[in-house]
């Protein structure tokens, strides 16, 4: 029983494929997501309801 309420406590995390940040238009690789301007050109943003944020620096934009 201790056994199906340790189950039950652990929160679900949903998984996002690293290619659905890339687009394919007319035989080059577009980013479709936004990138962070104060890491360089590697780092996406993570999209949240009210802001973009980078994991790496902290960098932060509000949404509109």
């Amino acid at each position: 029983m201790a056994e199906e309420k340790k189950a039950a406590d652990k929160k679900k995390t949903k998984r996002i494929k690293k290619s659905s940040f890339y687009k394919i238009e007319e035989d080059k690789i577009v980013r479709d997501h936004k990138c962070c301007p104060k890491c360089g050109s590697g780092v996406f943003l993570a999209s949240h309801k009210d802001r973009f944020t980078c994991g790496k620096c902290q960098y932060t934009e509000w949404k509109k």
